[in-house]
């Protein structure tokens, strides 16, 4: 079954999800939605925060917000209100009802005759405002939106979610200085420690820090006890159960020493309010500081959001009048003036101007566009003003296809993180195995007043150990790294594919449109015999029109540019791989390959050693037979890209070998892989035969990368380890690759390259440090310098160090923002 076919059968919904902190938390959504039926795979992102869930026939969102929301953790919704118009009873408010029911990502419907309203709640993200007003209209209703803004803005909730944890922090601050002044600050300044002594007594100065420690342990931390509470209740206890242990035992032996101290052995009763205070206040600073840094992380799609223009001036008649940009369909005229961006996507009419378009393309010179040039919506429109048709609105424009692309790259994972989701299935576990372990080797061998050293150290591992760090180490890099691609006119259209290129050795390119211009001129024709040079013209011509393939438009056009009148074609039949075939004035043409000739038993003998001559010399050749006998030949050269011999260069720069794979011939293949320097050629393949191409250069497990643009492209694209599509190409061919290139130059090739093995290594840095922290600072923790050093690691400091370890992991992947390739512009 093609890529294609599987996409159309299985069904794609996005669930935001909240509450996540740590990769415990990731496995825990993933389990739990992985376990209802029909449900074929589910990937859960801590960077986005997102669950994104793959099924057959689609999934209702409010079963898997059922399975979220039951593990401790929120989904947001979204309500709009739509006006319908045309209902007049109860059949119609039913009718509305189920039809908008049955949109995907729609969790609940409400229709109200009285005030023709309908009240959706669905998941933002996971359906289009749009398509639920389509619903409402081919239910056979009226429908618009009621307010202006129906979907709520995912920059504001991610603002409304930063001060809400904001005010967390400054709330458990506010509470957990005065608990620092009171029990350190008497240690420190033994004057300040005699007055409270005298002013409170032992008893009283407890019992004001067990009030201040339990407002921050039963306000601030309560939601350390919801999530992680429900995470053991479910068997799959998160780094929330950890804080929830840790602070609670610290809280709770503290609370037994001031208020019942007399069952604690002597000389232990201690109180350790300070520490699970200032533990809950220094993981709520990591996650606020956490929280700014990951926004960052989505810079990507909040540009690319705000390139979208929001109204575009459309001809009604002979007036231009502005409208909302949901309001523009396929057919209408727009006028773009000097400074404006182009609104949607589609062909000028009339005009002509320069355009930016390096938002898509990464190029920085303007694009000449006149009548007939395709505009896409976003771009910026430097001079001049024009009049186009649009073509592509809403979801089809090229810039909503981009901003769908870079959030589904970043929506997955690539191979690597496997190995961090197996070590974090078991991490939380085994913490907990070592925090007892920890507790009973200090109760058991530990040196008086033992209890008061078990709880500490058991306190202080379960503290420290935080699976955050090692949840984030890849999603915050292939978010960066997916974002910066986008910049440069690299879609990632899967996270997989970073990994994928990185670890390819063979670069193998398609030659027509990939590394040629893909626009062939006619640079010869040698005609024979009787036949002039325009007679054989308009004949091939006549039948190459019919033809799709590049070089076919090159002999059209050139017989156009003669004035060669074009005559009618009977029993017409096309071969692709071969040419073409039909019947021109009452006689029979043979025009294509020399295999073609050949198959059709055509004499050669005529035009053999032109045909020799023109195919060394590196020109695509149309061999012509006329009532079997060869009558002249054709010869069609493509230009090669400016940009391709640096291209070439630079990818064996980055160490990779470079095939080429092409249906010319032998001579031709190997004359334009010398002037660019390409290291295999593989010529004469059928279009059906670049798969088996690609599957010889990978033989001795070599890894290939295919390059192409055309839809003969699209199987070798599929085929590939990894295929790269020219965005120039087609749609089929863009459908079938692992990453697009926005522009038609190589150079982009390289730099997709370089940035995947930036990316990678980058994933590499976050894991080692994620993994090598826990692996250091557990055992410090647990107290194993304490027999040689006499160290002992504060459970505050522990927090401290937590917190820290998630805000470096982000911090490092940030540092993709600023890549630039390690290759020469």
């Amino acid at each position: 079954m093609s890529k294609v076919e599987e996409a159309a059968e299985t069904s794609v919904l996005q669930i935001p999800v909240e509450g996540m902190t740590c990769a415990s938390c990731v496995q825990r959504v993933e389990r739990a939605i992985g376990k209802v039926d029909g449900v074929e795979s589910v990937d859960v992102n801590l960077a986005t925060n997102k669950a994104t869930v793959r099924s057959k026939n689609g999934m209702p969102a409010k079963t898997i917000i059922d399975v979220v929301t039951g593990g401790g953790y929120d989904v947001p919704l979204t309500t709009g209100v739509i006006d319908v118009g045309g209902m007049t009873c109860a059949n119609c408010v039913n009718r509305v009802r189920k039809a908008l029911a049955k949109v995907e990502g729609v969790v609940a419907a409400d229709v109200n005759l009285a005030t023709e309203q309908a009240t959706v709640e669905y998941v933002p993200g996971a359906v289009e405002t749009d398509e639920l007003l389509a619903a409402v209209t081919s239910a056979g209703y009226e429908a618009a939106w009621h307010e202006d803004v129906a979907e709520d803005d995912a920059e504001t909730r991610q603002e409304a979610a930063r001060k809400k944890l904001l005010r967390r922090v400054v709330f458990a601050a506010a509470f957990t200085l005065p608990i620092i002044i009171l029990d350190m600050g008497g240690m420190m300044i033994p004057a300040f420690g005699a007055w409270l002594h005298e002013t409170l007594g032992r008893q009283g100065l407890h019992v004001l820090l067990f009030t201040l420690g339990s407002v921050v342990q039963f306000g601030p931390g309560l939601q350390f006890y919801r999530t992680g509470w429900a995470s053991i209740r479910h068997g799959s206890p998160d780094m929330n159960a950890l804080v929830m242990i840790g602070t609670t035992a610290a809280y709770g032996y503290s609370v037994v020493a001031t208020f019942a101290p007399g069952i604690l052995p002597e000389g232990t009763a201690h109180v350790y309010f300070e520490a699970a205070a200032v533990i809950i206040t220094l993981i709520l600073v990591g996650r606020y500081l956490e929280t700014i840094a990951r926004g960052r992380t989505s810079d990507a799609i909040r540009k690319l959001l705000r390139i979208q223009p929001r109204t575009a001036r459309v001809m009604r008649g002979d007036e231009a009048v502005e409208v909302e940009i949901e309001a523009v369909v396929p057919g209408d005229r727009i006028v773009v003036r000097p400074g404006e961006k182009v609104p949607v996507d589609g062909v000028v009419e009339s005009g002509s101007s320069f355009i930016d378009e390096s938002m898509i393309s990464g190029e920085p010179v303007p694009v000449e566009k006149e009548e007939g040039a395709e505009v896409i919506g976003g771009t910026m429109n430097r001079t001049g003003s024009f009049v186009f048709r649009a073509t592509r609105v809403g979801r089809d424009t090229v810039l909503a296809q981009i901003i769908s692309m870079v959030e589904s790259a970043q929506a997955s994972r690539p191979p690597i993180q496997r190995l961090a989701d197996r070590v974090v299935a078991v991490f939380v576990p085994v913490v907990l195995v070592i925090a007892a372990l920890t507790f009973a080797v200090w109760m058991i061998f530990g040196p008086d007043p033992a209890l008061t050293f078990a709880v500490v150290n058991m306190v202080a591992v379960l503290i420290i150990a935080c699976p955050c760090a090692m949840g984030l180490a890849t999603p915050t890099s292939v978010m960066v790294g997916t974002g910066r691609a986008a910049d440069m006119g690299v879609l990632f259209r899967k996270g997989e594919a970073l990994q994928s290129l990185r670890d390819a050795e063979v670069v193998a390119l398609d030659k027509t449109g990939t590394l040629t211009e893909g626009q062939p001129r006619v640079v010869d024709v040698v005609a024979h015999g009787a036949v002039t040079q325009d007679e054989l013209l308009r004949l091939t011509a006549a039948l190459e029109i019919r033809s799709e393939h590049p070089i076919a438009e090159a002999i059209v056009d050139e017989a156009n540019d003669r004035g060669l009148p074009l005559a009618d074609v009977s029993d017409f039949e096309a071969l692709p791989g071969f040419g073409v075939v039909g019947t021109v004035d009452g006689r029979h043409i043979v025009a294509g390959a020399r295999r073609l000739l050949e198959r059709e038993a055509a004499d050669l003998g005529p035009i053999d050693g032109h045909l020799q001559r023109l195919s060394s010399a590196g020109n695509s050749v149309v061999a012509v037979a006329i009532d079997g006998v060869g009558a002249g030949i054709i010869a069609v050269a493509d230009p090669i890209k400016p940009s391709t011999p640096a291209a070439i260069r630079q990818l064996h720069e980055l160490g990779f070998r470079v095939a080429m794979i092409t249906g010319d011939n032998e001579a031709t293949a190997r004359s334009v892989a010398k002037a660019v320097g390409i290291d295999e050629v593989v010529a004469d393949v059928l279009p059906d035969g670049k798969v088996d191409a690609v599957k010889r250069l990978s033989e001795g497990g070599r890894r290939v990368a295919f390059v192409g643009d055309g839809i003969n492209d699209a199987p070798a694209l599929a085929a590939a380890d990894v295929g790269i599509a020219v965005g120039t190409g087609t749609d089929i061919a863009i459908e079938s690759a692992d990453v697009v290139l926005m522009s038609g130059d190589l150079l982009g090739v390289a730099r997709a390259f370089s940035l995947s093995k930036a990316t990678i290594r980058n994933i590499k840095q976050n894991l080692f440090w994620a993994f090598a922290y826990n692996v250091v600072l557990i055992p410090v923790a647990a107290g194993v310098l304490y027999p040689s050093f006499g160290i002992l690691m504060n459970p505050m400091f522990a927090a401290l160090a937590m917190a820290l370890s998630s805000v470096f992991v982000i911090t490092n992947s940030l540092r993709l923002k600023r890549w630039q390739p390690e290759i020469a512009a």
